[in-house]
């Protein structure tokens, strides 16, 4: 099993652990393949998704708000090749705010 909570500590060393539990739950058997536990920033329709999923739905945010969140985790994980999507929406959550209200 990946260690989700040491891979958002790269991008954020106060991670809390609970918030982390709690993405890695909500995303469940989407961790289990490879392809669906990545983000990919280069497809606009994955990107769509998850405006539309995670930030949409489940944070409550839309509009230049939710673009803002996905464009600034983007650039913040530039260097990393193989995005976690676990990282990704706790990223995008820290820069909405939105952690302890998951």
């Amino acid at each position: 099993m990946t260690d989700y909570l040491a891979d958002v500590k790269i991008y954020d060393a106060n991670a809390d652990e609970a918030v982390v539990n709690k993405i890695v739950k909500h995303l469940g058997i989407a961790l289990r393949n490879r392809d669906s536990s990545l983000v990919s920033s280069s497809d606009p329709e994955e990107l769509a998704r998850v405006k539309t999923n995670w930030i949409g739905k489940k944070l409550g945010i839309t509009g230049p708000d939710a673009d803002a969140a996905v464009e600034e985790t983007v650039k913040a994980m530039k260097a990393d090749r193989t995005k976690s999507r676990v990282t990704f929406y706790y990223l995008v959550a820290k820069h909405l705010g939105k952690l302890e209200t998951l």
